[in-house]
């Protein structure tokens, strides 16, 4: 039983929060949704190849399917382990790939990189999931 309270509360607030994320951004303007592709684009090049408008759009869904994964009981916990797992991995590309967001060393955040780095707890969450014990008996 203690595993299924530690899965659902893993699941429960970092889906909330991932939700919420993407229902925020829908309400993006062109202006910051451009800022937005800009940043993104310094960790995943390929993003800059998009409109504002369809950036804003990928990264709404694909938030609200992350965090909407992680709440439904339904979805087998490492398939939604694993699609935190790919959420967390383009937060860290972007960490990682932009020099200003990290000290000299390539690894601790400067202070412009604070905000992002500490999203590396999504990625020990989708690890958990995707590797814990089963929840079944």
């Amino acid at each position: 039983m203690g595993n299924k309270i530690a899965t659902a509360a893993l699941r429960g607030v970092t889906g909330a929060f991932i939700l919420n994320s993407g229902l925020g951004k829908l309400q993006l303007d062109e202006e910051s949704a451009a800022g937005l592709r800009e940043f993104a684009s310094s960790g995943i090049p390929a993003l800059k190849e998009l409109d504002p408008a369809t950036f804003k759009k990928l990264v709404s869904y694909g938030e609200i399917a992350v965090g909407s994964a992680l709440l439904l009981p339904f979805v087998n916990k490492r398939l939604a382990g694993l699609a935190l797992g790919a959420f967390s991995a383009g937060l860290l590309a972007i960490y990682f790939r932009n020099p200003a967001l990290t000290e000299e060393d390539g690894v601790r955040p400067s202070q412009d990189g604070t905000a992002i780095a500490k999203d590396v707890w999504m990625a020990g969450i989708a690890a958990a999931l995707i590797f814990g014990p089963s929840d079944k008996k």
